[in-house]
């Protein structure tokens, strides 16, 4: 066995209308009492975070909520928030929201509670000072960023860069299913194809895959495949909501161990020149990722084909071609788009989007296969 490392939050509660008694969860764990919550506002002003609120102030949380995080949010975003913390003098945060809320929250936290600037914070291993208490609490099933050290901040019109370090771990994740009931079926479709990516591409990834990343991908694997679909065409049963998150969580917990590679490089252009939210991009690419790297990764998309497809049989590569075309078929059944004609791009983009994907050395570098400006060019043509 390759010597690792294997690290994720110290603390899990998981509990169906968690949120209405969040005050008494936060007050049985931290002394602090200046809250900041992070959000958007859309859940601000929808009601869904009403319980929560009404719990944290009745257990005697002073409260400051900052409701203006974007998707795929910018730096200006970033650092006007982190001020605002600051001047409310708090000493904890909240994320509470989709995946811009939670990563947003990483780093409240971590300009809030130290100096350093967020400039120096990008790349991996750069967050050098402390940082305040930190809770996540996710609203939908997909980018697993309640359990991983990563914040993904847009930088310029087009480009997104990644702050990636232990730090950003939350002190307690908090899973209430009962957040995600209102998701639309688009959304819970294209959060639950994300969480599958990570799971996938944590079992393939080239570089710190180990038995316990393994581990948390099969079953989130298992979990998701099991529970979207029935998430999707019911958006209030219970159980398979519950299924979905946590299959979420424990792919997010496998992939920030065993990180993810080329269907998240080739993902992040779409993201960010053409404003695609995250888990559909991800969706666009992944059929022709798999075909690219299968030469390389057969034995191992086989062992994930027999979990997503039961009983599926065959030679490696038979299994292979069954999970791509799960995938597909998945995509296909819940209407999202599976062309990326059908998000606004034109053949004219493909060069750019290819260019820009290599400059995701962070995440290439785990893919199985090698690849080249010319292949990333080839798959966005036949997801075209």
């Amino acid at each position: 066995m390759n010597p690792f490392e294997f690290r994720t939050v110290p603390s899990i509660v998981v509990e169906y209308g968690a949120a209405a008694r969040l005050g008494a969860i936060l007050r049985e764990r931290f002394a602090q009492k200046r809250l900041c919550l992070v959000t958007d506002g859309f859940l601000h002003k929808s009601g869904i975070l009403t319980p929560a609120l009404l719990s944290l102030h009745e257990a005697g949380w002073n409260v400051t909520v900052i409701d203006d995080v974007v998707a795929d949010p910018p730096e200006d975003v970033v650092l006007a928030a982190a001020g605002r913390a600051r001047e409310a003098e708090v000493d904890i945060v909240l994320g509470l929201g989709g995946g811009s809320s939670m990563d947003v929250a990483k780093l409240i936290a971590a300009l809030a509670g130290s100096d350093q600037p967020l400039s120096s914070m990008y790349g991996v291993g750069n967050v050098t000072g402390p940082r305040l208490p930190l809770v996540q609490m996710p609203t939908t099933a997909g980018t697993g960023s309640e359990v991983t050290p990563i914040s993904i901040v847009t930088t310029g019109a087009t480009t997104k860069a990644g702050v990636v370090s232990p730090n950003l771990y939350a002190d307690l994740t908090i899973l209430d299913a009962e957040l995600t009931v209102g998701l639309p079926p688009k959304v819970t479709a294209a959060t639950g194809i994300d969480a599958i990516v990570h799971a996938i591409e944590a079992y393939t990834s080239r570089h710190r895959k180990n038995p316990l990343s393994d581990m948390l991908a099969r079953e989130a694997l298992r979990l998701l495949s099991l529970n979207l679909m029935p998430a999707f065409e019911k958006g209030s049963d219970r159980a398979a909501r519950e299924g979905m998150l946590l299959g979420a969580m424990l792919a997010g917990q496998a992939f920030a161990n065993a990180p993810v590679a080329a269907v998240h490089a080739l993902a992040y252009p779409i993201g960010g020149i053409f404003h695609v939210p995250h888990g559909l991009s991800n969706s666009l690419v992944l059929p022709h990722v798999l075909r690219f790297n299968a030469p390389m990764a057969a034995t191992l998309y086989a062992e994930l084909a027999e979990i997503a497809v039961p009983g599926c049989t065959g030679s490696a590569e038979a299994k292979t071609a069954l999970l791509i075309q799960h995938m597909e078929l998945l995509a296909q059944r819940t209407g999202i788009e599976t062309r990326l004609r059908e998000v606004g791009i034109t053949q004219a983009d493909l060069p750019r989007l290819a260019a820009d994907a290599m400059l995701q050395t962070r995440l290439l570098v785990n893919n199985p296969r090698e690849m080249t400006e010319q292949d990333a060019l080839a798959i966005y043509t036949a997801a075209y």
